[in-house]
This record gives C-alpha cells, sequence and structure tokens, in this order.
C-alpha cells in the first residue's frame, strides 16, 4: 500500500531534481526579458521593461534599482532620448502547475517603468524608431551558447511614428504574455502558450530570432545609456542555430498566428531561446516586440497518459470517434457515460469540455475531478455527460472535445475524445403577449394626458419571459414612456405609463412595439404586437384688441406726450381654445417703471386683460424714443402669440423764439429803463438756467444772477455796449446790450 502523504512518482521526481542539476560556476542573474510601450493619452506613453531574474542561483547585487532605455531613429541611428526607468514591481513567476515546483527554479519578474512624451512634432520619420536596454549577464550554465557568463542581453522593441499622412498614428506594442516559469521533462512533449495581446486590434505574428548579446560586458554589466544598433547577436554552440534553438525530436517551434511554442526536447540541460512578436495594420508592419527567455530541460519520472472511453446507452461498444455521431432526438436519451483511468498512482484526473465548431450551452458533467488508485478510491472513474434538451445543432455536425487530464509534471498528459453529434430539441413555443389597451385602438391622447396600460408575458413551455418595448421610428425613453415589469414564476406582467408632453405634437401617431422574449439555450424566441397612439392636438390663434393706435404703413405708432401729460391704454385678450392667457409689456433697453411708465394685468384662461400708463418723466426724455412691445401669450404646446409695438416720445414745452432786447434807457423817463430776458427757453429736465452775467467791453463782470425774472438798471455805468452770457446746463446763448442814457 502506497503512503497517503508522498506518492513513490512524487518521491522520485524530487530526489531526481536535487541531484540532477550542478552549475559549472556562479551564475550571475538573467533569465530573460522584453520591452513594452503602450500609449496612454495625446503624446504620452508609458515604457516599460519586464525583466525576469534567477531568484535562485542570480546575485543579489545585480538586481537594479533603475535601468535606462535609450529611443533611437531607425533611418539614421539618431538618439532621440534617453530615460530611466524606475524599479516599480517586484514578484514571482508562477508555475503553470504550483504542485510541480523544483527548488532549483525559481524566477522573479522585475518591472521598471516611466511615463514620457513622443511629441508628434519630433517623432515623424516615416521608418519608425527602437527602443533598447543593454544589460549583461546571463546564467552562466545555459548549454546552447558559447560563453554564457560573459554574454549580455539588448532588450528591444520597434515602434512607428506618432503621425502618418498628416494624422496622429497611435499605436501600442503588443504584450507578450505570460512568462514562463516550467521546466520541461526529456522524452515528453512541451508546449506553452506565448501568445499576446495587443490594445489596437493589429494582426500579429510570430517566429524565433537569435536573442541579442548587445554591447554590454561583464567588465561594464550596466552601461549608462544603450548603444546604437546594429546589436550583436548571442554565439550558438556548434550544431545549435536559430531553428534549432532547443534541441529536440522536434526542436522548438512557435506557431506563426498563435505563439503557442512546443518542443520534444531530447537534451538535458539550461536553454536559452528568443522569439520575435512582429504588428501588421492593414498588411503593413510597424512595429516588433523581441524576448529572450530560458528553459530548462530534466529528467523527469515517466508518466503515462490517461485514457478515457465513451459507453453510449443501448450501444454494445464503445463510441468510436471519427466513424460514430450521436443523434439526439426529442424524447431520446440526451446522456452518455464517461469512463476514465490513469494506470499511474494517486493521479488526479479533471475533465474538460471545448466545443470545436459552436458555441453555446455546453453539456453537463456529474463528475468533473477525481483521485484514482489511493487506497479507497477506485481505478476508473465515471461521470454522465448530459446534452442539453433544446440545443439545436439545426442539421449540422457538432464537434466537441471530452479531454481528460492527469496532474503529472512539468505538464498534464491528456487523453481526448471528439464527440461528433446532431440535435433537433424538444419542441419549444414561442412566448404569449397580451395587453388591456384597447379594445379600440389606436389610443387617443391630448397633451398632459396620462396613459397608461397593463401587459402580460406568459410561455407555454414555462421559459422566464422578458418584456421589451421599443418606440417605431422614435426613441420611447427620449419622449419620457416607461415600462415597469415585475416577473412571477408563471408569467411577466407589465405596466406601460406616458404622460403626454408637448414634444409629441409633432408626430401625429406613435407605434409602441411590445415583446415577450425568453431565451431557451441561449436562443431567443420572441413576440410582439403593436399599440398606436394618436395625438390630438390644434391650436386657434388668440385675439388680442386694445385701445393702441393701429401700425401706420408697417411700422410701429409713436405716441407723444409732454410732461405732466398722462396717456393710457387698455388691452384685451381672448381665447377660443381657453388656453391661459399672460399678457406682457416690456421695454426695449429700459425698464417701464423707470420712465415712468405702469402695466397691470390680469391673466386666466381664455381671457387677459391689461391697463398701460404713462406719465412722462425726465428719464424718458434722457432715452429719447422709448420701444414697448405688448404681447399676448398663451400656454399651450405650440403657442400663436400676438405682440403689439408702440414707440413713446416726450415733447418738449411750447416758448416762443427767444429774442432778448439789444438796447434799454436808463435815463429816468421810466420808459425801457430795464434790462430783462422774459422769454428766456423755459426749464426742460436736464436743460435748466444756469447763469446770466454782463460784462463790460474790457472783459469785466458788471452784473451776475441765476433769476430768470432779474431787472438790471444799468447799475450806474456809463452808456455804451455791454456783453452778456447766458449758460443753461446744456447749452449758452451769447449777445450785447446797449446802454443809451
Amino acid at each position: 500500500m502506497l503512503p497517503r502523504i508522498l506518492s513513490l512518482r512524487k518521491i522520485t521526481l524530487c530526489l531526481t531534481l536535487l541531484v540532477l542539476v550542478s552549475w559549472r560556476s556562479q551564475a550571475t542573474h538573467i533569465v530573460g526579458g522584453e520591452l513594452d510601450l503602450q500609449h496612454v493619452a495625446g503624446s504620452r506613453y508609458r515604457i516599460s521593461l519586464n525583466l525576469y531574474f534567477d531568484a535562485i542561483k542570480g546575485n543579489p547585487g545585480a538586481l537594479d534599482n533603475d535601468l535606462t532605455v535609450s529611443l533611437f531613429e531607425k533611418s539614421s541611428n539618431r538618439r532621440m532620448q534617453d530615460v530611466v526607468l524606475p524599479l516599480t514591481g517586484n514578484s514571482f513567476v508562477t508555475y503553470s502547475n504550483v504542485a510541480c515546483t523544483v527548488p532549483s527554479l525559481s524566477t522573479r519578474r522585475l518591472v521598471y517603468s516611466r511615463l514620457l512624451e513622443l511629441p508628434a512634432g519630433t517623432y515623424t520619420s516615416p521608418a519608425g524608431y527602437y527602443a533598447a536596454v543593454e544589460r549583461c549577464c546571463r546564467n552562466n550554465g545555459i548549454s546552447n551558447i558559447q560563453d554564457p557568463g560573459d554574454s549580455g542581453q539588448a532588450f528591444y522593441l520597434e515602434f512607428p511614428a506618432v503621425v502618418r499622412n498628416g494624422q496622429a498614428f497611435i499605436n501600442s506594442t503588443p504584450q507578450i504574455f505570460p512568462p514562463l516559469s516550467d521546466y520541461a521533462c526529456r522524452g515528453e512533449l512541451f508546449y506553452y502558450d506565448f501568445g499576446g495581446q495587443d490594445a489596437d486590434q493589429d494582426s500579429l505574428v510570430y517566429e524565433l530570432a537569435t536573442p541579442l548579446n548587445g554591447h554590454s560586458t561583464p567588465g561594464l554589466p550596466k552601461p549608462a545609456t544603450a548603444a546604437p544598433a546594429p546589436y550583436t547577436p548571442i554565439l550558438w554552440q556548434a550544431g545549435q542555430n536559430v531553428l534549432n534553438q532547443i534541441p529536440g525530436n522536434p526542436a522548438l517551434t512557435i506557431g506563426r498566428q498563435t505563439g503557442r511554442l512546443q518542443v520534444l526536447p531530447t537534451r538535458l540541460g539550461l536553454f536559452v531561446f528568443g522569439i520575435k512578436c512582429s504588428e501588421y495594420r492593414r498588411g503593413i508592419k510597424i512595429g516588433e516586440v523581441r524576448r529572450d527567455f530560458q528553459l530548462q530541460v530534466l529528467n523527469c519520472p515517466r508518466n503515462t497518459t490517461p485514457s478515457m472511453s465513451v459507453l453510449v446507452s443501448g450501444k454494445g461498444q464503445p463510441y468510436r470517434p471519427g466513424l460514430d455521431t450521436l443523434r439526439l432526438t426529442p424524447g431520446s436519451n440526451r446522456c452518455i457515460t464517461l469512463r476514465f483511468t490513469d494506470p499511474d498512482p494517486t493521479t488526479t484526473l479533471s475533465l474538460t469540455l471545448n466545443p470545436v465548431n459552436y458555441t453555446g450551452v455546453l453539456p453537463t458533467l456529474t463528475l468533473l475531478k477525481g483521485m484514482v488508485r489511493t487506497p479507497g478510491a477506485p481505478d476508473t472513474l465515471v461521470s454522465r455527460l448530459c446534452f442539453p434538451e433544446c440545443i439545436n445543432t439545426r442539421g449540422q455536425v457538432f464537434v466537441l472535445d471530452v479531454v481528460v487530464a492527469d496532474d503529472g509534471c512539468s505538464l498534464p498528459k491528456r487523453d481526448t475524445v471528439r464527440i461528433a453529434f446532431t440535435s433537433v430539441p424538444d419542441p419549444n413555443f414561442n412566448p404569449v403577449i397580451s395587453t388591456t389597451a384597447g379594445p379600440t385602438l389606436p389610443l387617443r391622447a391630448r397633451p398632459g394626458d396620462l396613459i397608461s396600460f397593463a401587459l402580460t408575458g406568459t410561455d407555454p413551455d414555462k421559459d422566464p419571459v422578458t418584456l421589451e418595448m421599443r418606440g417605431r421610428g422614435f426613441s420611447a425613453a427620449a419622449f419620457g414612456a416607461q415600462l415597469a415589469q415585475t416577473p412571477t414564476s408563471t408569467e411577466t406582467r407589465g405596466v406601460f405609463t406616458w404622460r403626454v408632453e408637448c414634444p409629441a405634437v409633432n408626430k401625429p401617431i406613435f407605434e409602441f412595439e411590445f415583446t415577450a422574449a425568453a431565451t431557451p439555450c441561449n436562443e431567443r424566441q420572441a413576440t410582439s404586437l403593436v399599440v398606436p397612439i394618436q395625438i390630438d392636438y390644434s391650436n386657434t390663434e388668440p385675439q388680442l384688441t386694445t385701445s393702441l393706435p393701429p401700425d401706420s404703413a408697417g411700422r410701429p405708432p409713436v405716441i407723444r406726450r409732454r410732461l405732466g401729460e398722462v396717456y393710457e391704454a387698455t388691452l384685451t385678450g381672448v381665447d377660443p381654445d381657453l388656453n391661459p392667457l399672460v399678457l406682457t409689456a416690456a421695454g426695449r433697453s429700459f425698464e417701464l417703471a423707470a420712465v415712468g411708465m405702469r402695466f397691470t394685468s390680469r391673466n386666466g384662461p381664455g381671457r387677459a386683460t391689461a391697463l398701460f400708463r404713462w406719465d412722462p418723466t425726465c428719464e424718458a426724455v434722457q432715452l429719447n424714443s422709448l420701444e414697448v412691445t405688448f404681447r399676448l401669450q398663451e400656454t399651450t404646446c405650440l403657442p400663436l402669440p400676438q405682440t403689439r409695438t408702440v414707440r413713446f416720445e416726450v415733447m418738449p414745452p411750447e416758448a416762443p423764439p427767444f429774442l432778448p432786447p439789444n438796447i434799454f434807457t436808463p435815463n429816468g423817463d421810466a420808459l425801457n429803463a430795464w434790462f430783462t430776458l422774459p422769454n428766456l427757453p423755459p426749464d426742460f429736465c436736464a436743460s435748466r438756467l444756469a447763469t446770466i452775467k454782463i460784462f463790460s467791453r474790457w472783459g469785466t463782470e458788471v452784473y451776475s444772477t441765476a433769476d430768470r425774472t432779474f431787472k438790471w438798471d444799468g447799475g450806474g455805468l456809463p452808456a455804451g455796449v455791454y456783453f452778456y452770457l447766458i449758460d443753461y446746463t446744456d447749452k449758452r446763448f451769447k449777445g450785447t446790450v446797449t446802454i443809451a442814457r
């Protein structure tokens, strides 16, 4: 009886690994790595170096806190910039199967990263650019290259100009993933997915490439900056080359489209290898990424491939792949029996399903995983695989791979049975939908009305039903229509509500399509009905009557008044549709109250009245021509407003012509003895009398007053000509007056 804790197979594996690997000398650190350039926004990019570090034999002193990447123009090797990349990440690379971990193999992933700018005015070369980081040295124990401990590494990528044909050209380099932490077993097929992804959905092509050595050396392991290309490749050992990097039968290959690595190694050792991933856009290569890595080949305990057979009910022999086809019909047994086993002791087996030429619901398995050949466990595991009743191949032959895999190291062994089948589903009927709208259609509504009715969706096959709503030629949600639904065990009930608002009057009829949908086996089945809703809306133009004067020759009438003269007008609006009416008055670039105007209205449904009153003020004089618009506005969806515009002007006061006397005779005969100005222009708002002054012929002021009723007797001055100056706040009068004695 084998021990429960550790099987003989795992004991043998551990002993083999402990004694197998012996390094010729202390290793340095580099396992491999690659550069990565990702667009962030605008001209900003993030450049990163993923460096894989030997966590077992690597020299801790070689773990750098930063590395420098250099960017060059491809056509000229002109250095564009050097960027110091700080260490931003340090983590272990995990095994595909943690149970296969060996103490001699552990890898760290070191990430050096920083944002940088690639300005559109600088990175314009049609030939593109490249980036490089140089670092030494590789592991001493590498088997397939010459002088591995003295060999450096040049991490390298190419990227296009950021401008093409005058337009921004955005590109992120392919991201190759994941890194490799597994080992390979001599004499057993090893495979690994190095396939990547591209943020721009460019086409990716993979090929093997000779790793680059570059210019770094043990004497200068970390150059301050990378030298420009070309970078010296590593030197292969005799018998090795780019197509025979890891010797095997077959040797190492990579899927050109998939990035899948595959090798059946025939020699033990530690082997470095390189791959190149090129990206194409519209058939033109725009960039590439290189990754160097290494794979350790060990002697492993023999692991036997598990086996599986498929039993079909009513058949006397197991299912024969490539010869038999399962035919699933309504009412037939849709389950088959899977029997799987493994001759190796204490093996855990697992089942997976992989549809080859179809998508959709997968069959179910009663057992996904189990252990064989342990105390108390069976030698053979049994699982029932049952196809869904509703799957429909529509006359085609669907192909399903059933895969059983063990937990062997370094990679699981698999047995695959490919099952071909056709399936006709059990009958499944469309759902049914009904509504309380009607029975007379279309429904009729006016703006402001609330439309509401119920909907019910059911399915004869008891499939879950969802109610859906859409507008034919319009967005139901944009017009505020809503459908709330509540599913129950037997049906789905919905309530449609729509408060009809004014935007709806522009479309005479709305067709709402309601659908009851079910998705048995992810295949949509639906039934629809249409509820039309007609919008009833009409509007008669309201009428405005007023005592304001009518327009004159198509121009607004002019109302003139003097200060102190009050003007009043009445306005009346009537609407036959009884829509709410509002009368308003607004001055053009002035407030009514500031110029002595007042507008008082009484508004209501179907009728509105107003009184306009104007008591002119000096402010109205300053503004000169006053334009007032009177508006009758109805509250409805498509209003038809009525307006009247009137101009108001303030007239100056009437006054006789100003003709001042030019002579007076203060000679004692009481005739024409005074100089007076009885016909002075009257004061008018901002035009007001300020002073009256009289001057001698030599400019000497002889009299001054601000009283418009003054009388000047000459003040005893000698006869002669004198000058007067009359100042108003906005004008001036000059003249002469003669004193005759």
